[in-house]
């Protein structure tokens, strides 16, 4: 499902960016460009990170 339609980004393209080390909105934000013009779905990539990190949990965080 598209998430950000202003750059045509996906759940999947934010999971995997989970999966790749991103742990917060900023950080996807800076690898896909979600959220960064006009906002509306920052809350929807927000819950979608939450949500992946609970299922994957982020290995980059440990010690």
């Amino acid at each position: 499902m598209y998430v950000c339609l202003c750059h045509a980004i996906t759940d999947s393209q934010i999971k995997q960016a989970v999966g790749q080390g991103d742990a917060s909105l900023a950080d996807v934000k800076k690898r896909l460009g979600v959220a960064s013009q006009c906002g509306k779905c920052a809350r929807m990539a927000t819950q979608i990170i939450q949500n992946q990190l609970e299922i994957e949990p982020n290995y980059y965080e440990v010690a």
